[in-house]
């Protein structure tokens, strides 16, 4: 019989928790159809009615993120002065770039630039200048913006946490404002809300996943698509997050991070010498440049991408997405940010994983772009099935029966970072911001993801609690709005000696 140690857990967190995941668990399975039209509705409602709002917040997010790295208070460890970082340089970006954003850009990494490229929101499609257009549109939903949401929750995070000792959860980046109640009801309903979003934001990735998985095993063996084979998958990848996230933050979630971007990196290398080499190394730079051109007249909404409708599907839905999955990968990146100042953290979380991004999307994007217009075919294969636009293009270059099963097995450890560095947060969030939650709770939240994930995918209500999980967005936006005003107080008056 396994012992409950409730002195490393908090209980109203921990039940209230488990209980709200059951409650809306069991809505998803008995009613999909309701399910799906009362989430779908609620954010289409959100990411229409309250576009002035993501679009302004995230650019204050980011704006005030580069702000906190000037002056003296840029300087300001988090953690006790002279402690040195807990993790060195390439393990700290190799994980928090596996929970960040890992997964998204191989799913995307072809698929969203071929996407604006044959359907862009202005002019004609696939030429030139539609192809130059989706190389910034993709830089942009998948750039600084995004980056900015994660590194002021992380910051805060971090900053209260590991500076003021305060406990590592969502509530104490309210403290300057809310005092001692982070330790009541208040706080107890904003990590409840956090484990929501996370929880069902990753099951339903993970049943995304698998069908991804699924479709590049179809392609390259002929595997069938079915429930049986996407269920068996998400077993093997719970199995591999639970015991990642069982062996702890050195020695499973770290390693299996470094693994996966040097494999990432290997096939990233790949394509770049076997596709189209002098396209992609010449479009680099032109595209970094418009990327930079455009960034402030897009980022305050001077100059909009596209209409309403398009918007809705794109830039604002990826605003709701990134800052939704904030209390999931802030809490993880200020779990492994000890130690650094805060000028190392924001430039460490903003412009690295941006450039890494920007790189991937041109090699992948670029690549596809290219080769498609020599002889279409790739576009075809993503407007027919978006998660297969990886193969379509390796099916492109040489050996490509070995490099796609390398694209489908980095995909499938990017989704078990995902996953485990996803329950090590609920571990945390339900612990109290304990850093180190008892092991049967990291057990019982990893298999709780999968199995969330496998009776949704059976019940057909996937897309529903995703959008459920999208649609805390809007809270969430509010809650870092607040964040950035008590942050920037405490950050103001330590940096003038205040404290």
């Amino acid at each position: 019989m396994v012992k409950v140690d409730w002195a490393r857990i908090e209980p109203a967190v921990f039940l209230s928790s488990a209980g709200v995941v059951l409650l809306v668990l069991g809505f998803g399975v008995a009613d999909p159809a309701r399910a799906k039209d009362l989430f779908l509705g609620l954010q289409d409602w959100i990411v229409g009615t309250w576009s002035w709002l993501f679009i302004g917040s995230t650019t204050l997010f980011l704006v005030f993120s580069i702000w906190c790295t000037f002056g003296a208070r840029g300087a300001l460890r988090l953690g006790p002065e002279g402690e040195p970082p807990t993790f060195a340089l390439p393990s700290w970006f190799a994980m928090l770039f596996s929970a960040g954003m890992g997964i998204g850009i191989m799913f995307y990494g072809v698929a969203e630039p071929v996407t604006h490229y044959a359907s862009p929101p202005f002019g004609a499609a696939e030429t030139a200048a539609s192809a130059k257009q989706a190389m910034t549109i993709t830089f942009f939903h998948w750039g600084l913006h995004a980056w900015g949401v994660y590194a002021v929750m992380g910051l805060a995070i971090a900053y209260f946490g590991h500076r003021r000792g305060l406990p590592l959860a969502i509530r104490s980046t309210l403290y300057p404002l809310v005092g001692e109640r982070i330790h009541g009801w208040l706080g107890h309903s904003v990590d409840v809300f956090a484990v929501f979003g996370t929880v069902f934001g990753l099951a339903t990735s993970l049943g995304l996943g698998a069908m991804q998985i699924n479709a590049g095993l179809a392609r390259l063996f002929g595997a069938p698509e079915s429930a049986t084979v996407q269920i068996a998958l998400i077993a093997v990848i719970t199995a591999g997050a639970t015991t990642s996230v069982v062996l702890g933050l050195d020695r499973g979630i770290r390693r299996l991070s470094e693994l996966n971007v040097a494999l990432a990196t290997t096939l990233l290398v790949f394509v770049i010498v076997a596709g189209p080499t002098a396209a992609i190394v010449q479009a680099l730079p032109g595209r970094l440049f418009d990327y930079a051109a455009s960034l402030v007249p897009v980022s305050t909404g001077y100059e909009a991408l596209g209409g309403t409708d398009w918007q809705k599907s794109w830039t604002l839905f990826y605003w709701a997405w990134w800052i939704a999955w904030s209390p999931f990968v802030g809490m993880f990146i200020a779990r492994i940010s000890r130690g650094r100042t805060i000028r190392e953290f924001v430039l460490g979380v903003l412009f690295v994983p941006t450039l890494v991004s920007c790189i991937w999307f041109t090699v992948f994007g670029w690549s596809a772009v290219t080769l498609d217009a020599q002889s279409p075919g790739i576009v075809a294969a993503v407007e027919n099935d978006i998660s297969t636009g990886i193969y379509a293009l390796l099916e492109r270059l040489p050996a490509s029966g070995i490099t796609s099963l390398l694209a489908a097995l980095v995909v499938a450890i990017f989704f078990v970072t995902s996953s485990d560095s996803g329950s090590f947060v609920v571990d945390m969030l339900t612990s109290g911001g304990h850093p180190d939650p008892p092991v049967w709770q990291r057990v019982f939240w990893a298999v709780s993801e999968g199995v969330v994930a496998a009776v949704l995918l059976l019940a057909g209500g996937l897309a529903a609690l995703q959008s459920a999980a999208i649609n805390t967005g809007l809270p969430f936006c509010v809650i870092l709005i607040f964040v950035c005003l008590g942050l920037g107080r405490e950050l103001v008056r330590e940096g003038d000696g205040g404290h």
